[in-house]
């Protein structure tokens, strides 16, 4: 394990197929923290490790292909080899985010939306679209409990990359819970704030949602990828704006590691 003591400690959980395990430890490392990349099979081994770490990430990529489904496999692992040591290390205040693949991940394990712990309660599916999203889509932060989102702009500009990221609960009952419980972290919308449609929604989400937290505001999972805008200069536009100091999806990095300095360190 790296690091100190006095530094948060993350662990990026990668597997085969996970392709941005390297951008979302560099993001991380950029803001303080000291990050172990780690296998799925190495956490399931020694299962002790998980309890070594603040915060858990899952990143993006197409873990084991994404057969049986984007994420499947990789979900069935945590719930089936890992519940009880995920059970323990959210129960001691930890943090956790899913980005991309990542989200897919914690939807399909029933770790968000988070009602009943490891019961599938939405889904992440195929785009509207039935063809592959590479695009950069503005993000409506939405006023919300998730602690990952504090002090981010009204709005943020970030890519995607997926064709299963249409998100779908099991009824309308499970998006009235996550409205009323203050769980939708992000929406997508149009250059002004508003819901607008494809492509500005690139998959047709319910209520244009690109990103939720579960009721303690801990765990995150959101499918535009803020480990891709680290840096002013990855903005596409970056030639024609007027130059600023990071980009819009280090905060997001900053605030899981500020949660950590505040409440365990």
């Amino acid at each position: 394990m790296t690091g100190n003591k006095q530094q948060p400690r993350v662990v990026v959980v990668r597997t085969a197929g996970t392709n941005c395990d390297q951008e979302t430890k560099h993001a991380f490392e950029l803001v303080g923290a000291a990050v172990d990349l780690v296998h799925i099979n190495e956490i399931i081994a020694s299962k002790h490790c998980l309890a070594s770490y603040h915060i858990l990430a899952l990143p993006g990529g197409f873990s084991y292909g994404d057969d049986l489904g984007a994420g499947r496999i990789f979900a069935n692992e945590l719930r089936c080899a890992l519940s009880h040591e995920l059970k323990e290390f959210l129960k001691k205040g930890k943090l956790v985010i899913g980005i991309c693949n990542g989200f897919q991940i914690l939807v399909k394990s029933g770790l968000l939306p988070g009602f009943a712990q490891f019961s599938q309660e939405a889904t992440l599916t195929l785009n509207d679209s039935a063809k592959f999203e590479d695009r950069w889509v503005y993000l409506k932060t939405a006023e919300s409990v998730c602690v990952w989102s504090a002090g981010l702009p009204d709005k943020i500009y970030l890519p995607v990359a997926h064709a299963e990221g249409k998100f779908l609960a099991e009824g309308q009952a499970v998006i009235d819970k996550l409205r009323q419980g203050r769980q939708i972290v992000f929406r997508y919308c149009n250059s002004c704030g508003q819901p607008d449609g494809y492509p500005h929604n690139p998959n047709g989400s319910t209520d244009d949602i690109a990103g939720i937290c579960d009721p303690t505001g801990r765990i995150l999972g959101l499918m535009p990828h803020p480990e891709r805008h680290m840096s002013f200069f990855q903005h596409p536009h970056w030639t024609r704006l007027r130059k600023q100091c990071e980009g819009d999806g280090l905060q997001i990095f900053r605030n899981g590691v500020l949660y950590v300095q505040k409440n365990f360190l």
